[in-house]
């Protein structure tokens, strides 16, 4: 039955396993349906909400992973931000053409989209070193109209070693405060929360469980203040973007590929240095799957040869052997890793800490070839990055090819789909649009 509100919930790491810890979810799909959601790879945030948003997988929408590696300026950027980026027609578009209103709460790659309401992370870097905490927003006074009211939103709370309930807690603050003005009628908001502790201590632990009950709190406050709103015609759509595994493994490509002569490294003041440009092959890591670049097309059997039967890599593909797992792009790498479950990629190069570079130590997202989940440990009173990779327990991103890499969805409306089916994240968008009204 079609709503005249959509609140979709995109909460990475949400399992069908994790209701016994959430009540107030537990009640939406019971009265409601619920479903396993298989993602398509590499099953990371950027390129999963990408596959939602556009009902396509990346080869086709070109998001190929949560960054990506410029040739024509041999620079490594992730988290980029911009919503050009995603090849194709989107919700967003398809909504605004039906005269639906739409607001998007923190969503990766959203700038700029066509979306009415938009706020997203975006701190101001200064000359002296200083970082100030602001969000890119559309339109552009949406944000300081916002922390006139609720603050600013706590970006140490999203991501690092103070990463906490405090981060989704805002947003469902800003939120309620945007509908009480507004009356957005879709509502996407992503709810990160279910990441830290998985990561930091395993999807199984105690810790993931406690993270659990507290996101659960906060899908509560969304339907009660929802529905103190006056709202009655309203849909809820919680979608994880993927599921956690249990690792206790890591590899380094990079190492390796310095090992073998492909990855060039440079030496300045003690400290050695990934060289995009002058290297043969370099990988531009992503939890369990890599692309790896190669400059000259001779030497990509040499740079996927070296991963090939390794314990730990379940594929090493390159050229049309990437169409195995979607990956064939003009901007994926000439060759394409993707791990075993029990097994994460560290970008790391050195052999040496002593020599690893100061950036390493730090939350820096410009300057790592690769995501990074152990600046979740970092040692606050120092604020220091240790470099111990195999602190980290939980990780995704590789194929989805058991049920325990399978997330979930759950609609409050049980017409949605057929409880216990199978949905894939590319069919979301298709759900969504038959939602609203």
């Amino acid at each position: 039955m079609p709503h005249e509100f959509c609140f979709f919930i995109s909460m990475p790491g949400l399992r069908t396993r994790d209701l016994q810890h959430m009540p107030r979810l537990s009640a939406l799909a019971d009265a409601g349906a619920a479903a396993e959601l298989v993602p398509t790879f590499p099953c990371v945030t950027s390129p999963v909400q990408a596959s939602m948003l556009t009902g396509k997988p990346p080869a086709e929408h070109g998001i190929i992973g949560n960054g990506f590696y410029y040739r024509d300026r041999a620079e490594v950027e992730l988290w980029v931000g911009r919503n050009n980026l995603v090849q194709g027609d989107q919700l967003w578009d398809a909504l605004a053409k039906r005269g639906i209103s739409q607001a998007a709460w923190i969503p990766q790659n959203i700038k700029d989209a066509a979306a009415d309401f938009i706020v997203t992370p975006e701190p101001k870097h200064h000359e002296d070193g200083r970082t100030e905490l602001w969000c890119y927003s559309k339109p552009d006074s949406l944000y300081a109209d916002v922390i006139k009211d609720i603050d600013h939103f706590p970006l140490m709370n999203f991501w690092g070693p103070m990463a906490n309930i405090k981060s989704t807690a805002w947003t469902i603050n800003a939120a309620l405060w945007l509908l009480q003005r507004e009356r957005p009628r879709f509502n996407y908001i992503y709810v990160p929360h279910l990441d830290y502790e998985a990561q930091k201590h395993g999807p199984n632990s105690e810790q993931q469980a406690k993270a659990c009950r507290e996101a659960d709190e906060q899908i509560g406050r969304l339907i009660d203040g929802v529905k103190a709103l006056g709202i009655d015609s309203a849909a809820y759509l919680v979608v994880s973007e993927y599921a956690m595994t249990d690792v206790s493994r890591v590899i380094y490509p990079n190492r390796m590929l310095r090992d073998a002569g492909l990855a060039r490294i440079d030496e300045r003041d003690g400290h050695e240095y990934l060289n995009l440009k002058e290297s043969k092959a370099f990988a531009v890591v992503d939890h369990q799957f890599a692309h790896v670049y190669v400059n000259d097309p001779t030497d990509v059997d040499a740079a996927a040869g070296i991963f090939e039967g390794l314990d730990g890599i379940a594929h090493s593909l390159f050229g049309d052997e990437r169409k195995r797992v979607g990956m064939v792009h003009e901007r994926a790498g000439e060759v394409v890793l993707a791990c075993e479950p029990d097994t994460w990629l560290a970008y790391y190069w050195w052999h040496d800490d002593a020599k690893a570079p100061p950036f390493a130590h730090t939350v820096d997202i410009h300057n790592k070839p690769g995501y990074d989940p152990v600046e979740m440990f970092i040692n606050m009173p120092e604020k220091k990055t240790p470099l111990d990779a195999t602190l980290v327990k939980g990780s995704h991103g590789a194929p989805a090819e058991s049920p325990d890499q399978s997330g979930a969805i759950f609609s409050s409306d049980a017409s949605t789909f057929a409880s216990n089916a199978t949905i894939r994240d590319t069919e979301v968008r298709q759900l969504i649009e038959a939602i609203m009204r």
